[in-house]
């Protein structure tokens, strides 16, 4: 017996930015603590989903697809690493210590590191340049094409695949990230590729599903919830 993935089901995912990070000059005689980049590129091919001898494929994030006022609806945490507990700055709703815009290139932030271990850290590792890009964190209805369009391209045989990321339900967090990895590193990240890689709509059995469920239960009580 085999269920299908509703086409309207979210999927979290976690997409790099490869950009130029740099602290922001100061006056003369100042030093100084604003960290600015870009943490959404629009237009731009993120590092591939998955690649071999046959094919490869890459996101892309539309423009339409993240607004400010998309922005303005959410909480977005400004981490290091990927590490949810190294928060740098943070927006609520639009307001708070790390700001935004939104132009024809992407999502800028900037923020003022703070004056804590992370914090020095963080302006210690921009300033030398062995911080080297951004990700963010999405959630989209993956399958729903009215969120995510498929297009495929085959060259001398070797077919790209783009998905179009056309519409996002929320975004959370924007990451300083040390190496453009591949996406498909973590656990989740290869299961979801698994799916995309299936001909036609997902399918998974129940089974499958339920181990799906008890293991998303495990992460979210071992979680620890960031508040203050």
């Amino acid at each position: 017996m085999k269920k299908t993935i509703n086409k309207t089901q979210i999927v979290k995912r976690t997409m790099l930015t490869v950009t130029d990070l740099h602290v922001r000059e100061a006056g003369e005689g100042e030093q100084s603590r604003t960290i600015v980049g870009y943490a959404i590129l629009f237009d731009t091919p993120s590092a591939p989903l998955w690649q071999d001898e046959d094919g490869e494929a890459r996101e892309v994030i539309a423009p339409e697809a993240i607004t400010k006022d998309v922005l303005d609806g959410c909480d977005i945490k400004m981490t290091m690493f990927h590490d949810r507990q190294l928060i740098l700055a943070r927006s609520r709703n639009g307001q708070g210590t790390l700001s935004y815009t939104v132009d024809e290139k992407g999502v800028a932030f900037e923020f003022e590191a703070p004056n804590t271990v992370d914090g020095d850290k963080a302006l210690e590792l921009v300033k030398r340049g062995d911080i080297s890009g951004c990700s963010f964190m999405f959630t989209t209805r993956y399958y729903d094409d009215a969120c995510v369009e498929r297009s495929a391209k085959t060259v001398n045989g070797y077919t790209t695949i783009i998905y179009r990321v056309k519409a996002v339900t929320g975004v959370y967090d924007f990451t300083l990230a040390a190496d453009p990895a591949y996406p498909d590193t973590s656990v989740e990240a290869r299961e979801f590729v698994t799916e995309l890689k299936k001909d036609g709509e997902p399918e998974q059995t129940v089974q499958d599903e339920k181990y799906r469920e008890q293991v998303s239960e495990m992460r979210q009580a071992a979680s620890r919830v960031i508040s203050f």
